[in-house]
């Protein structure tokens, strides 16, 4: 075991307090213990499930002076890289949260609190999943371990010259090889045909229509959108992206920087003057050029010009889609002037909001030109922005 022990008595200074039950009222003198332990990757999260001996509280802070932490260690020489450690919740909040540190020689750094989903299906047992950015992490092998400490007298010290007793599970550090998480689909789930989100979130999702595209080209969007830190929904006419995006590169791209694709059908045709049949073909084969380019299957599919009936919405359901329709609509397709369009968007936002432009279809430099000054707005109107699979809590599938 290649725990670096000079950085055990430290770790318990910034470690949060976890009390068991039993124990209330009682100073503890052993540390809590460990039944159970995992770190295991599902698509780009880490996944940690800690299991103890007995009861305990993540709300019961600073009383026992105990913490319980997961130990990430560098896989080349077993050192500790980092530890993440059980919290209480925030005033206000119900649950637990992840504070994050790095480890040096020195002791542990400086506490931060993660974007984590904390989960706990009994007493005895916390589950919480974050991403390996979040915790200084790049999909590359490592090693983990849990420890369990108290710093109270009357234990039996974890080193001479502590004050801190600790216990460690897996006795060894165990092997995590991660791997780069590969998008390869979504499902869909609720509603069949959708106009807008959640209205108690003060979330907004940007959506842009009838790409790829060469004016400007496509990949102007990406870029800026990145630039920007906003993530945004691109529904694609599958007869485009053979002729203006070959080789799938700003698809690709899309994904990678966590936009999301739509089915936007294989040729743009008005959809209710076709045969269910028709309806069906339009639909299967942008989808399947979207996977053929991406390696991405689409749950999401737009309707052109958002014309529908029943039988499209059957015919989407039947492969797999769900219908998305809009809210907000700044009418760029009108080339209005680039004021216009942010003026549209900002005076029509709401909670929920479904924003729909276009990044295909006729020269869209003034929607592109109006993104800086229209994501401005909304964040300083407080909206957060997310695809449509995440407005929508869609479960994403990756390999």
């Amino acid at each position: 075991m290649r725990i670096v022990r000079g950085v055990l008595s430290g770790l318990v200074a910034m470690s949060v307090v976890l009390v068991g039950a039993a124990g209330a009222g009682v100073t503890p003198v052993q540390p809590l213990g460990v039944q159970a332990a995992s770190l295991t990757q599902d698509g780009q999260d880490l996944t940690w499930q800690v299991e103890l001996t007995q009861s305990f509280s993540p709300g019961a802070l600073s009383r026992d002076h105990e913490s319980v932490c997961l130990l990430l260690e560098r896989n080349s020489s077993g050192s500790v890289a980092s530890q993440v450690c059980l919290a209480g919740p925030r005033r206000g909040e119900r649950s637990p949260r992840l504070l994050y540190s790095p480890i040096s020689r020195a002791g542990p750094g400086l506490a931060v609190a993660i974007d984590a989903t904390v989960t706990r299906s009994s007493n005895r047992e916390l589950t919480a999943s974050f991403m390996p950015s979040s915790v200084g992490l790049r999909y590359r092998p490592l090693r983990w371990q849990v420890i369990s400490t108290v710093s109270t007298r009357g234990c039996t010290p974890a080193a001479p010259g502590t004050t801190t007793c600790s216990t460690l599970l897996p006795a060894r550090p165990s092997p995590l090889s991660l791997h780069t998480p590969h998008l390869v689909g979504c499902v869909a789930s609720g509603p069949d045909w959708v106009f807008t989100g959640p209205r108690n979130v003060h979330d907004i999702a940007l959506t842009f229509d009838d790409g790829p595209w060469w004016e400007p080209p496509t990949a102007d969007f990406v870029t800026e959108l990145a630039r920007l830190h906003v993530p945004a929904t691109f529904f694609e006419i599958g007869e485009h992206i053979p002729t203006y995006d070959p080789h799938g590169t700003a698809e690709r791209q899309m994904l990678a920087d966590g936009d999301m694709i739509g089915d936007h059908t294989w040729s743009h045709p008005d959809l209710e003057g076709l045969s269910p049949f028709e309806q069906h073909e339009q639909i299967a084969e942008a989808g399947a050029e979207i996977k053929k380019a991406t390696g991405f299957q689409p749950c999401l599919f737009r309707a052109p010009d958002g014309a529908v009936d029943s039988s499209v919405l059957s015919e989407a359901k039947s492969l797999g889609f769900t219908t998305i329709q809009w809210d907000i609509d700044p009418r760029d397709w009108a080339l209005p002037g680039e004021d216009e369009i942010i003026d549209n968007v900002l005076a029509n936002a709401h909670n929920g909001g479904i924003i729909e432009e276009h990044f295909g279809g006729g020269p869209r430099y003034e929607t592109l030109d109006a993104l800086p000054a229209e994501v401005a707005g909304l964040r300083a109107r407080g909206y957060q922005f997310v695809t449509l699979t995440q407005m929508l809590g869609y479960k994403l599938v990756y390999r």
